[in-house]
């Protein structure tokens, strides 16, 4: 196809002139630092990177104008009270769980995981094409904040215990470090859970405040040192089964952005969401092979402690919905959500899965 000379460089023309009636508007607008309080260390590179990785793209995105300072957890507030400081303006972002505030009301949980839920894969299609998202920003809004998924981790794994769990009753008064609705359905079944930020649990497994903990899974548990001092490596994280980290932003901070600003920090927040995942797929397998050469033991949950665990999330969310509006309003979406979503994953993921993994 031809193409006449002087309708090109028309074109071309044209092209130069949106291009540079672009970097006109971006000229205009104001220069914004902001500060990102996250809910992690430094040195858990893949989960603190998340706000990193978000923050460099805004950066890039605005032309250098639009600029995110990311700090650890305790440098500003503590790695447990970032959505307060977000809540109360104290910093303009942050980066955490949902469901470290479950004590402020279990529907917080939901912008994380709960037991026996969602893969990391399910939570995306729910937050970004099965109402969730939206949902979830109808609740932040109680707490001024603006919520965007930050980071999934995928499947974790089932904590390290100082001993052998063999049957439900080796439960019994074990205190492990987990949060949220799995620290509840520990407590039922006997346990003593606690909530801990990342950087204080070794020190309580160390000194025997804790007889088991989870994290995340081999890459971060590797770095934290876990294995040093518990050598039984349990498996599934049934509680954790795609745990989402999401970024908060103050409701105010928010509404006062440019609107190429908010383009810009949602983009970036959903390419930190995805960048996540992939590190930690890439990371465990050869961090897992590491931990099992140092001697640590891998062991199933036992069946009896899988399948009370399961009936008694549900007994709890049944219970909670019926007297927490905001738990109910997520809950009933949610859990028409994931019943589809087993019945597909059941047809088509899961064979293929089992075929790939089991047959030789």
């Amino acid at each position: 196809m031809s193409v006449n000379r002087r309708d090109f460089l028309k074109g071309a023309g044209a092209t130069g002139a949106l291009t540079l009636a672009g970097g006109a508007q971006a000229a205009d607008l104001p220069a914004i630092n902001w500060r990102l309080a996250s809910s992690f260390p430094k040195s858990l590179d893949t989960i603190f990177g998340a706000g990193e990785v978000m923050a460099k793209r805004v950066a890039q995105i605005t032309g250098g104008k639009f600029n995110i300072r990311v700090f650890p957890a305790g440098e500003l507030v503590p790695g447990l009270q970032v959505l307060d400081a977000v809540q109360a303006g104290t910093v303009e972002a942050g980066h955490s769980a949902g469901y470290y505030y479950v004590g402020k009301n279990m529907a917080f949980a939901f912008d994380t995981a709960l037991p026996f839920g969602l893969t990391a894969r399910q939570q995306n299609a729910w937050m970004y094409a099965g109402g969730g998202m939206a949902l979830l920003r109808d609740f932040y809004k109680g707490y001024n904040v603006v919520q965007f998924p930050g980071g999934n981790t995928g499947v974790q794994m089932g904590g390290w215990f100082r001993r052998e769990i063999k049957s439900l009753s080796d439960l019994r008064g074990l205190k492990m470090r987990i949060p949220g609705i799995g620290g509840k359905i520990i407590a039922k079944l006997g346990g003593v859970p606690q909530t801990l930020p990342g950087s204080d649990i070794y020190p309580a497994l160390e000194r025997g405040a804790l007889d088991a903990a989870e994290w995340v899974g081999p890459y971060d548990d590797e770095k934290l040192g876990f294995q040093r001092i518990a050598k039984h490596y349990y498996y599934p994280g049934w509680w954790e089964g795609g745990p989402q980290l999401s970024f908060y932003v103050n409701l105010q901070k928010w509404n006062a952005l440019p609107e190429p600003y908010k383009a810009a920090l949602e983009a970036a927040a959903a390419e930190a969401n995805v960048r996540m995942l992939a590190e930690y797929d890439a990371k465990n397998p050869p961090a897992l092979m590491r931990l099992v050469q140092q001697g640590v033991k891998l062991h199933a949950y036992p069946k009896d402690v899988m399948l009370a665990a399961r009936r008694t999330a549900f007994e709890i969310y049944e219970e909670e919905a019926g007297k927490n509006p905001a738990f109910k309003t997520l809950y009933d979406n949610w859990k028409k959500f994931r019943d589809a979503e087993i019945q597909w994953f059941k047809i088509a993921e899961a064979p293929y899965q089992n075929f790939l993994y089991y047959v030789k």
